[in-house]
């Protein structure tokens, strides 16, 4: 029964507890007994709550039972990312600082994701202060990656992919400033997609007009991230940048993409290193868009002033953040994280107007590129899984990466543009290590970002090719 329930999609998860043909207390069941199995192996898993979550199972089975209306995730067993606040649960944002942290609040989309009816078990694994795309901190460890142990699962939600892609649970909640979603995606073989402004307002917030960071989810498939928005989009009357519903995430079957006008970037024009192996797991991808009618071509905006806004904004970010913390912490601190915090109080009114300046000007570049162009297709990562004991590549093809971001670059260029996007399981290296391959869209164009995800998916069926753990996971279907 464990394998049956952990080979479902969260759509059919949520429609058999629903129709009580799956209990809630049988989901709980298998959602445990599968942290049990793997966590070991993968330490996805940081903190959980099973009483607590045994206690909402029965209940939720027996509101079913007396006829009350349930919601679209009734019952489903989550557990949610170490850096979004759960009230009543440890949150420690990986860091030993708030290792005793229990939050009074939740998190808006923890808030929506409960209202649905989502039975919260525990956190997932982040880096500390989810800075950077590998998933290790001093309080709990690294989580590695389910279709090779001895790899990273990526990051910062590094812990909810490797949840999902390991069977845990169907799908799951992320947030992303650089790549943070996309890397596990590709490492992990999940959608990973990072929504459009507003899509997900990001509260409560010290900065409520923060821009570059984005919430968002992880799940095997397109169908199921659109299950989930349907759940987590809409405006919060807090939010000075939330977005109305649009219809963006009603389920729509794949289909052709004739006519549609898409770039492809190997190097993002910037001669941004990429391992030569994951070019070539990308490149059979590019006659499937044209096999469906796109029509593919060399391009890419000019993202020449992206890295200044990047570093610019998210250096303000994390010192608005955290930089209370540094003072009376900093020897508490990873080096990264200092590093960030450091260069955000160094800002100066000139480094804001260059920022400034130098986001109009992409912008403007980003504006030209898309009165061409409908799509943007790249790497998500520049670079295969890596040996889970290292802090991050130290090079790539040969070249010297100078800090923790150079890597990312990939992922950092695009979210600097601020657009929506996400990464799609785009094939597997010949020794079985899944490859991600980036889509981009306009601002606000998720409904398109997603169609294209879904007829690429669809056509190639590397979602459904799933790790194989010591303790085996069933193909879900």
């Amino acid at each position: 029964m464990n394998s049956d329930i952990q080979a479902l999609s969260l759509r059919e998860l949520a429609g058999g507890i629903r129709r009580r043909d799956i209990s809630a207390r049988e989901a709980l069941e298998s959602h445990l007994a599968r942290i049990e199995e793997v966590n070991p192996v993968i330490n996805a898993i940081v903190t959980l709550d099973a009483e607590t979550a045994w206690r909402r199972a029965e209940e939720a089975d027996e509101r079913l039972a007396s006829g009350a209306e349930a919601g679209p995730l009734h019952g489903v067993p989550m557990t949610h990312k170490d850096n979004h606040l759960t009230m009543g649960l440890r949150t420690t944002f990986g860091s030993p600082i708030m290792a005793d942290n229990v939050p009074q609040e939740d998190s808006l989309i923890i808030r929506r994701l409960k209202s649905a009816g989502v039975n919260t078990t525990g956190k997932s694994n982040v880096p500390e202060f989810a800075a950077g795309s590998h998933t290790f901190n001093p309080l709990f460890g690294t989580t590695t990656n389910p279709y090779d142990p001895t790899r990273s699962a990526g990051g910062s939600s590094g812990g909810a992919a490797a949840a999902i892609a390991s069977g845990i649970q169907a799908a799951g909640d992320g947030s992303d400033m650089g790549g943070s979603l996309r890397t596990p995606g590709s490492f992990c073989n999940l959608v990973g997609y990072r929504p459009s402004l507003g899509r997900i307002p990001m509260l409560p917030a010290k900065n409520p007009w923060a821009w570059i960071s984005r919430q968002g989810v992880l799940a095997h498939d397109v169908e199921d991230v659109r299950y989930l928005m349907r759940v987590l989009a809409g405006p919060d009357p807090s939010s000075p940048s939330s977005v109305a519903l649009d219809g963006s995430y009603e389920s729509e079957a794949p289909g052709r993409l004739d006519g549609l006008r898409i770039g492809w970037t190997a190097d993002f024009g910037l001669g941004v290193q990429v391992e030569r192996e994951v070019l070539e797991v990308l490149a059979p991808g590019l006659g499937v868009f044209e096999e469906l009618g796109a029509r593919v071509e060399a391009a890419c905006p000019d993202l020449s002033d992206a890295d200044e806004v990047f570093q610019t904004t998210r250096a303000f970010d994390f010192a608005t953040s955290y930089g209370h913390l540094l003072a009376e912490h900093r020897d508490h601190m990873k080096h990264a994280v200092q590093w960030n915090v450091d260069k955000g109080m160094a800002l100066t009114a000139q480094d804001f107007i260059d920022a400034n300046s130098a986001r109009a000007r992409l912008a403007a570049a980003v504006h030209d590129y898309f009165s061409r162009y409908d799509v943007l297709l790249a790497p998500a990562v520049q670079v295969l899984p890596f040996d889970a004991v290292l802090e991050y590549p130290a090079t790539i093809e040969g070249v010297p990466m100078d800090t923790y971001l150079d890597w990312m670059r990939a992922a950092c260029l695009i979210s600097a543009t601020g657009l929506p996007t996400l990464s799609v399981p785009g094939g597997f290296t010949s020794s079985g290590l899944p490859v991600g391959l980036q889509i981009v869209t306009a601002d606000q164009a998720d409904q398109l970002l997603l169609r294209v995800a879904r007829s690429f998916e669809e056509a190639t069926g590397f979602h459904r090719r799933k790790p194989r753990l010591d303790v085996p996971v069933a193909s879900t279907k």
